[in-house]
């Protein structure tokens, strides 16, 4: 019986990316795949932030529609909606683009927290809410009203009442954290996102359809263990620059 192997995999996304949310729900189908096939894995799941629109307030909330309206232009900003919704109906999400957004620094030092208090366990169904906070509810993640209350709900943060997860969240504990490994992220060659790096070994940027993930598992599964000094599981490692994209990338777009 082959021994079990622990994959890490570490994810760079923003919450005001919705093709962030697509390839969350799409590498947790590839993980779901792997565990249906009785792979000889498991998984280490850990999200990291970036910060895509450095120009937002933290504390001054535009209508959605309009900031990307302005941002990318009407005529593009239609034409990724449209994009958009198609591929995440085909996930079985139907995403709505109303609400209002502002920075979302306080929303990755909230996942930041999670996963410092209760590792993956913790982080990722925070990491699912507050996506579908944003693309399915049109909640203002940015609130630290909603922050805390979302918070509380899953018990994730270690936090005793909403008053206190909400003093932490209108405070500034973990911001600079949160920036700098953003910048590292952009110093390292990561310009869009969402963007993986599964094992040390395998790059995957944009979405991928979890069929995708599931053969990057089968390599992984049936290769030996990478030696103690080709890899470093203590951050992401470096990875080829990625090309910004909005198309959900082909397969050939995975590069190892």
């Amino acid at each position: 019986m082959a021994a079990r192997k622990t994959i890490k995999i570490d994810v760079i996304s923003d919450f005001l990316c919705a093709w962030c949310y697509i390839g969350h729900i799409e590498l947790e189908r590839g993980i779901a795949l792997a565990r249906a096939a009785a792979l000889p894995v498991d998984f280490a799941v850990q999200y990291h932030p970036f910060i895509l629109n450095p120009s937002l307030a933290d504390d001054a909330p535009l209508a959605k529609a309009d900031f990307f309206a302005r941002k990318m232009g009407a005529g593009r900003w239609q034409g990724t909606v449209a994009l958009v919704q198609a591929r995440a109906r085909e996930e079985g999400l139907e995403f709505s683009f109303g609400g209002v957004v502002r920075q979302t620094t306080r929303a990755h030092r909230l996942m930041q927290r999670a996963y410092a208090t209760g590792g993956q366990r913790a982080q990722l169904p925070l990491i699912k809410a507050l996506f579908r906070a944003v693309y399915e509810r049109e909640q203002d993640i940015g609130c630290a009203r909603t922050l805390a209350a979302l918070a509380c709900s899953l018990g994730v943060g270690a936090f005793g009442s909403e008053e206190e997860a909400r003093a932490w969240i209108e405070g500034e504990d973990g911001a600079a954290e949160v920036r700098a490994l953003s910048r590292d992220a952009a110093r390292k060659g990561v310009t869009g996102v969402p963007f993986a790096v599964i094992d040390g070994r395998w790059a995957v940027s944009g979405c991928q359809a979890p069929e995708c993930y599931l053969k990057i598992f089968e390599k992984l599964a049936a290769a030996e263990p990478l030696a103690a000094s080709d890899s470093d599981d203590s951050e992401p490692a470096p990875a080829p620059t990625p090309t910004p994209r909005q198309d959900p990338p082909p397969l050939a777009a995975v590069s190892s």
